[in-house]
């Protein structure tokens, strides 16, 4: 199934714009309850202005606010972002961590912030367990759990560490484009033969081709011939 979704997704990648391991931190963080398109609209003005731990860490806090607030729940995001200045400040001569156990002790970072910086920062493979990577790893039947970190234990088990990075784009991508929550592509979905969810959504082709989203949205149908 792996074999399969490198196949059909060969442009997997992190999809929230950054250029150092703070901004992609600061970045995931915008990300909770939002779209990373949303997250990219906002982020320029924030890095142009905010640079170093030490700017975010003496922030004003209705400037902030105000350059966060189409993010939505701008008011907790600010809070963690100042927060997250002063503890790199305080603690780690002003740069971010690189290692999971000290990532996690910071405000706004929890285990899945930390592995999408560890795995795309830093170079340290990650299995990053959103929405998207919890619903498909169950329907998929790689799992049954629904804790999120019982969840990257199950499937981390399941490949190498080596691939656990881009397996999280992978399932991601396949989980915005094909395998949506309500209505599955199913019948366009290059897994359907694998999957023991297949009929989740329409089976039938022309319908599921009709499901399908993003940038290569021909591509994907043709693969699944239409």
């Amino acid at each position: 199934m792996h074999r399969i979704l490198t196949e059909t997704h060969p442009d997997a990648h992190c999809e929230l714009d950054f250029t150092t391991p703070l901004e992609l931190a600061v970045a995931t963080v915008l990300s909770a309850q939002t779209t990373d398109v949303r997250v990219n609209l906002t982020t320029p003005r924030l890095f142009a202005k905010y640079r170093t731990a030490e700017d975010y860490a003496g922030a004003d806090r209705a400037e902030m606010e105000e350059i966060l607030k189409p993010t939505g729940f701008f008011r907790a995001k600010t809070n963690s972002l100042i927060g997250l200045g002063q503890a790199l400040v305080e603690r780690f001569g002003g740069e971010l961590p690189a290692t999971l156990d000290e990532l996690v002790t910071l405000p706004g970072i929890g285990r899945k912030t930390a592995n999408v910086v560890l795995g795309n920062a830093f170079g340290v493979p990650g299995i990053t367990v959103d929405t998207h990577f919890g619903r498909l790893s169950r329907r998929f039947g790689w799992t049954t759990e629904e804790d999120p970190v019982k969840v990257e234990h199950e499937v981390g088990a399941l490949f190498e560490r080596k691939d656990w990075t881009m397996l999280s784009h992978r399932l991601i991508f396949h989980g915005r484009r094909v395998c949506h929550a309500r209505k599955p592509a199913c019948g366009a979905c290059t897994l359907s033969a694998l999957c023991p969810s297949y009929g989740t959504g329409p089976t039938d082709l022309p319908t599921a081709v009709k499901l399908l989203k993003g940038p290569r949205v021909d591509e994907l149908a043709a693969l699944v011939g239409a």
